[in-house]
């Protein structure tokens, strides 16, 4: 199948389908979630995703079974309605985090470049996401779990920027 041209529409497209993804799973819950995502995923590595890309969504869907599910586990989600499964939490949170993985080489590479305006909007941009979905989601977050999310994805995006954004490692990347 053919990849959509680098430029623009491709980050356009990439950052759509990711909000798109986003609302599903949370306005939607864990069915209709995992519909979407499913779709979105699939049409990402059929026509966005680099080659070996698929290995970036297995690892972060890997790395948000062990954050939040680590994170349920230790009380500070409180999903009111639904089966809990995952570790602990339902199966919308945790898809977040494949979708999130479609931005990283696309509409989020420029960020890795900058390691502080990474770290900076990890900690700001994670937390807020979380505080948006249990909002419309329905869900108790503890006290503690914001500045948790501030921290883990502070780390997080510090990590991609220190892998992923020097030039060359942009371009070993690109082979």
């Amino acid at each position: 199948m053919a990849t959509l041209p680098d430029g623009p529409v491709k980050m356009l497209v990439n950052l759509a389908a990711f909000q798109a993804g986003w609302f599903a799973c949370v306005l939607g819950g864990s069915r209709i979630g995992l519909l979407v995502a499913s779709a979105i995923i699939a049409l990402h590595l059929a026509w966005l995703a680099r080659p070996g890309e698929w290995r970036w969504l297995a690892g972060f869907a890997a790395l948000g079974l062990v954050v939040d599910g680590g994170l349920t586990l230790a009380g500070g989600f409180d999903f009111a309605n639904g089966l809990p499964l995952l570790g602990g939490m339902p199966p919308w949170l945790w898809l977040l985090w494949p979708l999130f993985a479609t931005l990283i080489h696309h509409s989020l590479a420029w960020l890795w470049q900058y390691p502080w305006l990474a770290v900076l909007g990890g900690a700001t941009s994670g937390p807020l996401s979380y505080y948006a979905g249990a909002s419309l989601a329905g869900v108790e977050l503890a006290p503690w779990l914001l500045p948790a999310e501030a921290l883990t994805w502070a780390l997080i995006c510090l990590t991609l920027s220190r892998r992923l954004g020097n030039p060359l490692a942009l371009s070993r990347q690109a082979r």
